[in-house]
C-alpha cells in the first residue's frame, strides 16, 4: 500500500488534467452525437410511418370515391376516425387550401378553420397543395407534450373516377356533378403522431449514451494512465539500470572497504577492496560476519542493533592469519520508507600504510631537526677548525726535521681537512639551495665532469664511456649544481665497481619531451633492497669513510630544479641512478635575460 500511494503521489497533476482536457470534449462530443443521431432516426422512423398512413389512407378513399361531396366527405370523416384509433396517431385531418376542415378523426372539429403555423410563419396552404413535397414540424403543446405533424397535398386520382363517371353518359352532356368535382378545391392531410414513445425511447438511449459514454471516457482516461504507468515504468526500469551501473562502477572503484549485510548481519555484499582487506573467499555471500571477519570488527558493527544512528571509530583488528589490522570504521543502518531497519552498510579502511607515513613524518621532522641542530653545531666547530689546522702548519713546519713530529702534524692537518669537508657538506644540506641557471653547452660541460673523476677510474682500472642518445645542445640549469651531482654519483659508482669495471653516462632527451635525461649506470654491488630505502636519508652511508650526506645533498639540488632521482639497483649486479632535470633545449629570451643579467 505505501508503494501503491507512494506511486499516485509522484504521478504529475498535469497527466490527470490533460487526460480530462482531451477526453472529456471527445465523449461529449461523441454521446451528444449518437443521442442527437438516435432522435434523429426516431423522427424519421415515424415521419416515414405517418408517410405510409397518408399513402394507405389515400389508397382507401380512391376505392370509394362518389361524385357526391356530401357522402364523400362523410365516408372520409369515417375513416379518418377508423384510422386514428391506430396506436401513437394523435389526429387526422383533412382541410381545404382555404384553411377549412373537410374531415377530422373528431367530428366536432369539422367544418372549423385549421389555425397552424409553420417554420414560425402562418400555414400557406395553397403552397402546400401545390407541392407534391412531404412537410412535417414538431410541436410542443401543453403539458410538454409533442407531436410530429406531416403534412402534404392529398390526391385521389380523381381523373380515372371521373372517365368511369363519363364513361356512363356516351356523348350526352354532363352532368352538373361531374363538372363540379373538376372545380372541387385542392386538399392537404394532416397527420400527427405522438412522440411519447420516442422521447421514452430517447432517454432510454440518452441513459444507455451517458453510460457508454462516461465508460469511453474512463476507458480512455485509463488508456492514458496506463501509457504514462509504461513510460514511467521503462524510464524508471532505465534509470534504475544506470544507477545500478553507476552505483556498481562507484563501490567496485571506491578506494576504501565496502561490506552490507542484512538484518541478520549475514554479508549481503562486499567490493574488491573488502575483500583484499579482509582476505574473504568468493563464496561469503550469505555468510554470518562473526564466521569471516575479525572479532573486533564485527562486534563494533553489531552495536547497530541497539539503535545507534552510526558508528564511526578506529578499531585495532586482528586477521584469521594472526596479522594486525589497525581501521577506521564508518557504519550506519539502511532503512525502508516505514523507517524499519532492512539492513547495515559499513566502510572501512586500512591505516596501515597511513600509520606508516604518520611514522615516516615524524622521522623526519626529528631528522629535520638534528639536521638544523647539526648545522649550528657545525657552524661553530668550524672556527676552532681554523686555528687547529693553522697551530698543525705550524708545528709540521717546525718540526719537518724530526719525522715523527712531522708525520704526527700531517696527520692532524688531513683530520682537520676531512672535518672541515664533512662540516662544509652538513652546512650546505641544512640552507636552502640556491640556483643560478644557465645555458649550457652538454657536450664539453659532460667532459669536464668526466674529466674530473678520470684519473681515480683509471687507477682503480675502470673505465667511463659517455652515450649522447638524441641529446640536445644545450640546455638551461645550474651547471656548478649539477657537476656536483654528477660528480657525487661517479665517485659512488666508482667505490662500488670493482677493478675492471665500466660507468656508463647515458645523456638523452625522450621523444615529446623537455626532460634532460641523465643516466648513470655501473656494474659495482648494487645495493640491497633494505638500504634502497634509506640511501637518501641523511647520514646514511654503507662506506666506512662516508659522510652520508651525499646523496641527500644531490636530492635537494634535484629537486631544487624541479626534477626527480630514480633508482634501479640490483644487488651483486649493479646500480642505475637517473636524474630527470627539466629543462629547455633552445635559448628563450628569458634565458637571455639571466645570461645578461651575470646568473
Amino acid at each position: 500500500m505505501p508503494s501503491e500511494r507512494k506511486f499516485w503521489s509522484e504521478v504529475p497533476p498535469w497527466i490527470f488534467i490533460g487526460a480530462v482536457v482531451v477526453l472529456l470534449p471527445i465523449s461529449s462530443w461523441v454521446t451528444f452525437d449518437k443521442i442527437k443521431r438516435q432522435r434523429e432516426n426516431s423522427i424519421q422512423l415515424l415521419i416515414e410511418k405517418g408517410a405510409a398512413l397518408i399513402r394507405s389512407f389515400e389508397a382507401s378513399t380512391r376505392t370509394g370515391f362518389m361524385a357526391d361531396s356530401f357522402r364523400e366527405n362523410r365516408k372520409l370523416q369515417k375513416l379518418l376516425f377508423e384510422t386514428a384509433r391506430q396506436p401513437d396517431i394523435s389526429y387526422i385531418l383533412v382541410a381545404q387550401d382555404d384553411g377549412r376542415i373537410i374531415a377530422h378523426n373528431k367530428a366536432s372539429l369539422a367544418g372549423k378553420h385549421l389555425n397552424l403555423t409553420y417554420q414560425g410563419k402562418e400555414l400557406d396552404l395553397k403552397r402546400i397543395a401545390g407541392s407534391g413535397r412531404l412537410f412535417w414540424q414538431i410541436i410542443h403543446e401543453e403539458g410538454g407534450k409533442q407531436t410530429l405533424v406531416i403534412f402534404r397535398r392529398f390526391t385521389q386520382e380523381a381523373s380515372s373516377l371521373l372517365r368511369m363517371q363519363i364513361s356512363k353518359y356516351d356523348n350526352r352532356v354532363l352532368p352538373d356533378a361531374v363538372l363540379q368535382l373538376e372545380k372541387a378545391p385542392e386538399r392537404i392531410i394532416f397527420v400527427g403522431l405522438d412522440m411519447s414513445s420516442v422521447e421514452k425511447a430517447g432517454k432510454i438511449e440518452m441513459q444507455d449514451s451517458l453510460i457508454s459514454g462516461v465508460v469511453l471516457l474512463l476507458s480512455g482516461f485509463g488508456g492514458v494512465i496506463l501509457l504514462f504507468m509504461i513510460q514511467a515504468y521503462q524510464s524508471t526500469r532505465s534509470s534504475l539500470s544506470r544507477i545500478k551501473a553507476f552505483s556498481d562502477t562507484i563501490v567496485e572503484n571506491l578506494p576504501i572497504g565496502l561490506i552490507a549485510f542484512d538484518s541478520s548481519f549475514r554479508i549481503l555484499s562486499f567490493n574488491h577492496v573488502a575483500k583484499k582487506v579482509m582476505q574473504l573467499p568468493d563464496n561469503t555471500t550469505g555468510k554470518e560476519a562473526r564466521a569471516l571477519l575479525p572479532g573486533e570488527f564485527t562486534d563494533r558493527i553489531q552495536e547497530l542493533k541497539y539503535g545507534i544512528g552510526m558508528v564511526e571509530d578506529q578499531v585495532e583488528c586482528t586477521t584469521p592469519q594472526g596479522a594486525f589490522l589497525p581501521l577506521q570504521v564508518s557504519a550506519a543502518p539502511l532503512r525502508d520508507e516505514e523507517n524499519l531497519v532492512t539492513g547495515y552498510l559499513c566502510l572501512f579502511k586500512d591505516l596501515t600504510e597511513v600509520r606508516s607515513l604518520k611514522r615516516e613524518v615524524e622521522r623526519s621532522r626529528r631528522l629535520a631537526s638534528v639536521g638544523k641542530l647539526a648545522a649550528g653545531v657545525a657552524h661553530e666547530i668550524r672556527n676552532p677548525l681554523s686555528s687547529i689546522k693553522g697551530f698543525a702548519t705550524y708545528f709540521s713546519e717546525r718540526y719537518k726535521d724530526n719525522p715523527n713530529d712531522l708525520n704526527i702534524a700531517q696527520i692532524m692537518i688531513k683530520e682537520v681537512d676531512r672535518l672541515n669537508l664533512v662540516v662544509g657538506q652538513l652546512l650546505e644540506f641544512a640552507r636552502p639551495v640556491s640556483l643560478s641557471p644557465k645555458r649550457v653547452e652538454l657536450d664539453p660541460f659532460i667532459d669536464n665532469c668526466v674529466k674530473l673523476v678520470s684519473m681515480r677510474a683509471r687507477e682503480r682500472g675502470i673505465t667511463i664511456a659517455t652515450v649522447f642518445d638524441d641529446a640536445p645542445e644545450t640546455a638551461l640549469f645550474d651547471p656548478d649544481k649539477i657537476s656536483q651531482v654528477l660528480l657525487n654519483l661517479f665517485l659512488n659508482a666508482i667505490e662500488a665497481t670493482e677493478p675492471g669495471g665500466s660507468i656508463d653516462l647515458n645523456v638523452t632527451r625522450p621523444v615529446g619531451s623537455t626532460n634532460l635525461v641523465l643516466t648513470v649506470t655501473d656494474t659495482g654491488c648494487g645495493i640491497s633492497d633494505e638500504n634502497l630505502a634509506h640511501i637518501f636519508d641523511p647520514y646514511f652511508t654503507t662506506k666506512a669513510s662516508g659522510t652520508g650526506l651525499g646523496l641527500a645533498v644531490s636530492h635537494n639540488i634535484v629537486e631544487a630544479h624541479g626534477g626527480e632521482i630514480r633508482i634501479k639497483s640490483i644487488e651483486g649486479e649493479g646500480t642505475a641512478i637517473t636524474l630527470v632535470i627539466p629543462t629547455k633545449a633552445e635559448q628563450t629570451d628569458h634565458d637571455k635575460k639571466l645570461l645578461d643579467s651575470g646568473c
